[in-house]
């Protein structure tokens, strides 16, 4: 299976790397291939909402930038895993510009080839998962008709934890 992997956090060695990187390691001892795109190291813009796409681009945004690659994972991925920290109660800015311009390649409907999605969100208290989950359940479980492979969550003490890292490596490796 081909998995795209948008890791929203800026940090390179922050808590949602580290189970992103679990989780990596686990699907790829499982004979999966993994892209993991740092969307925070890319030059992403957001969506101008200009329709170009959707009249005379013919799904294709008019922006010409770090997105690019994106799109190319995107068309080929089965699987799509959202991974961010929490801020202010969703993910972060950086991965919601990404998301944002999926309206070009995903809306009115998914790329051929995927099916599944899942998310990792790491946060410093348990309570602060409601946008995120909100946008994750509206846009790819429902809107786009993706398979949830579930939500991985860690907050406070468990960031970072072996356990928590354990549970991640053990879905990656057992995914379908």
């Amino acid at each position: 299976m081909r998995i795209l992997v948008l890791n929203g956090s800026p940090r390179t060695k922050g808590n949602t790397k580290r189970m992103v990187e679990a989780f990596q390691k686990g699907a790829e001892s499982a004979g999966h291939q993994v892209n993991v795109v740092d969307v925070c190291r890319k030059k992403i813009a957001g969506c101008l909402a200009c329709e170009y796409c959707h009249t005379k681009g013919n799904g294709v945004c008019v922006q010409k930038d770090d997105m690019q690659e994106v799109y190319s994972l995107l068309m080929e991925a089965d699987m799509l895993v959202i991974a961010s920290p929490i801020y202010y109660h969703g993910i972060s800015g950086q991965l919601k510009c990404t998301i944002d311009r999926f309206y070009s390649a995903a809306y009115p409907k998914k790329p051929r080839s995927l099916k599944k999605a899942a998310m990792i969100l790491s946060s410093g208290d348990p309570q602060m998962y409601d946008g995120a989950m909100f946008s994750y359940r509206g846009d790819f479980l429902e809107y786009l008709g993706l398979e949830d492979m579930g939500v991985f969550t860690a907050y406070g003490a468990e960031n970072g934890s072996a356990s928590k890292l354990k549970e991640l490596e053990s879905f990656g490796r057992t995914l379908k």
